[in-house]
Parts: structure tokens; sequence; C-alpha cells
């Protein structure tokens, strides 16, 4: 196969999408790797890290090539940069990536009219042979890592108890809103950091992984008997069973030094978890990491990619964490889609098979259609 790997254009975006480890794989099993310039720099690999393990390290449009597979981590196509991706998109190029097809599903409409086949990491389905595939989980890792890690340099006072000459000092107290990957990741790490820790999950058997980590499980007298789909993520909520549990969260959340919200339903904007109003019953000095900012956050005042100071409560909207470590997401990233590939493999030919339950659910794109019914759902929907 011959495999282009494209820099990143994104706003902040920090990372590759194939490492030069990931690199030294695809070139073993005897495809051609082509990089573009600088595009794993900010990552912390070198072009000459790239020319080291057989890749041929060269411009943009050699990069995309007349066909092949291309690799990037955000293919949203809502980026200037991205028009020279589409203007050499043919019908012999299958692109893989973040495309956020259920949330930008015009954006894959006009991808889609280039003949190019796309494959989106978001759709990776979540069955046992996929989970070594699976991009959202490694992310989400990533960001629930840092977003503990923003929390600790945000407060105003240190995680762990101590006993000291000067006195004992207090530990702080985490509440963390969903359990999963993310928020499992976040409180284990704030477990780490000495932190007393407590989580809610809409999802009744979360509470269980909760404990396993040594944080207490908050139990809501909520009916949260339908609360999780077939592929595992959280259902949205009704409205009478959203509000029953912002009241019953509210005094956990006042308690709190800490809140680190990471509830996210695919395809949907974020569910409101937290108000203003519970909001400013928090303690001044108080802080609020929300992980679902980028579809409007999980709290009512959070602003994406800010942090916004109200009553003393500082809330954090950050949009890029998996940013701050993007020499382990790049490296988990590449090992997710060097799997991938593999399992697209066909003796050096890259074959999508429509029947194979894996490339059925992740692919978007082909023949000049959007093929994905999700997909085809969220464009009737937005028409």
């Amino acid at each position: 196969m011959r495999v282009g790997v494209l820099a990143e254009v994104a706003s902040g975006e920090c990372r590759v999408a194939l490492s030069p480890v990931g690199v030294e794989k695809l070139v073993g099993a005897g495809h051609e790797v082509f990089v573009e310039v600088g595009a794993g720099v900010a990552s912390g690999f070198n072009d000459e890290d790239y020319e080291a393990v057989g890749a041929t390290v060269t411009d943009r449009d050699s990069a995309i090539g007349t066909g092949g597979v291309l690799l990037q981590v955000r293919i949203s196509g809502t980026h200037d940069a991205d028009d020279n991706v589409r203007a050499h998109l043919t019908a012999d190029h299958v692109l893989i990536g973040l495309a956020d097809p259920l949330w930008q599903a015009t954006n894959m409409a006009d991808l889609a009219r280039t003949g190019a086949q796309i494959l989106s990491l978001e759709l990776v389905p979540r069955i046992t042979r996929a989970q070594s595939m699976d991009v959202l989980s490694a992310m989400a890792t990533v960001a629930g890592y840092e977003a503990v890690l923003l929390a600790a340099a945000s407060a105003p006072k240190m995680f762990p108890m101590l006993m000291t000459a000067a006195g004992t000092v207090p530990p702080t107290r985490v509440v963390v809103l969903g359990a999963g990957v993310a928020g499992l990741q976040a409180i284990a790490t704030a477990k780490r950091l000495g932190a007393v820790v407590e989580a809610y999950d809409v999802r009744p058997a979360a509470a269980e992984q909760i404990e396993s980590l040594g944080a207490k499980a908050i139990q809501l007298e909520v009916d949260t008997g339908d609360s999780e789909d077939a592929g595992g993520y959280a259902k949205a909520q009704s409205e009478d069973q959203a509000e029953q549990q912002k009241r019953l969260l509210a005094p956990h959340l006042a308690n709190a030094d800490v809140v680190i919200t990471t509830a996210a339903i695919p395809g949907r904007a974020s569910p409101e978890l937290v108000t203003a109003e519970m909001v400013e019953a928090m303690k001044n000095g108080s802080v609020i990491i929300d992980l679902a900012a980028e579809r409007g956050g999980n709290c009512e005042l959070t602003e994406a990619g800010q942090t916004v100071v109200h009553n003393g409560v500082a809330i954090h909207g950050p949009t890029d964490l998996e940013s701050h470590s993007p020499r382990t997401a790049s490296r988990m990233m590449s090992n997710n889609i060097c799997t991938l590939l593999d399992h697209l493999d066909n003796d050096g030919e890259l074959i999508l098979d429509r029947e194979d339950e894996i490339t059925s659910a992740m692919l978007v794109t082909a023949g000049g259609d959007v093929v994905h019914p999700r997909v085809q759902e969220a464009l009737e929907v937005g028409s």
C-alpha cells in the first residue's frame, strides 16, 4: 500500500497520525510511507526520525499523491488548508482520521463528492476484536489524565492530605461526572495525586468500575434503567430525569473543590449536568474542568476553549487536552491506526469489505456518496 501522512492544520492540534514506530511497522510489512515535512515536529518527532525508519519525507502534494491511503488526525474539512487536500482527492484515495461525521455531516457530503472513501476513527465499533483500533478510548485516556493535571494547576490548594509541622492540610475533594474512559482515567489520576474522589455515571453498571479505582460511587434515586445504548455509550435522558439528577447532584458539587465533567453522547450536543445555580452554590476557588466543551459543555456556563470565572469558580472548557501530551497521544493513535491498516490489508492491497462489521461501521463515504446510515440520517435532520 501507499500511505501518506499529512501535517495537521487545525489550530492547537499537536498530534500526528503516525509515529516513527508506526512507520517502521508499515515499512516492515512492505508498504510505502510518505510523510509531509514537519508533520511530527509538534509531537516531538523530527523528519529525520521518519527517514531513519524508511519513510519518504516530502511536501504536502507529494504526500497526498494520486491515490492510496491518507492519514490525518482531524479531517473535518473545515480548515482552509484542507482545501488543498480536497482538490487532490480522487476515487483512488482512502482517507482515514477523526472525521466527526455525525456532527459535521455536511462536510462529509462535500468530501464525498471527491469520490474518496473516508473511514472515520470515531466510528470504530465497540466490539472485542476492534478494541485495539479504538482511537476514541485511547484519546479519552489522555484527556482524562490531562484534565486532572489542569485542575491541580488551577486549584488554589494541593491535592493530597499532608501532616506537617505547620498543621494538617486537608485533601482536595474531587467529583467526576461520567465514568467512561476519560472519567475513569480522571478518577485514577486524582486518586494518585491524593485527592478524595467521588464519581457519578448515569449507567448503574459504572458504579463497580468507580469503586474499583478507590473512589466513592454517588448513588442517586433516579430511574436509569434505559441509560446505555448497544455500543456502551450513555443515552440521552428525559427532561424529568435530567432535572432530578441535577437537583440530587447539587450538594455533592457544593462540597467539592474540583469538578470534572466528561458526559458526551455521540453526534449530539453535550448534556447539561451543571447549571449556573449549581455553580453559584460551589465554594469560592473551586474549579470545573468541562471535557465536553466542544459540544456546548456539561456546564451551563462553559465556553469552548476559554476559562470563565463565575462567582469565584473557574470553569475551564479545554478542547485540546490530547495535544497537551502529543507524543503519548500520537503513539497511541498510531498503534490504533496500524492495527486498523493490518485489518484492511489483503496481500498488500487495501480492501474495504462492506460485509465486515468493522469496515462497514467506519465507512462514511464511497463512490461519491455518503453511505453511512447514521450520517445520512444526520444530513436529513440538518436539511
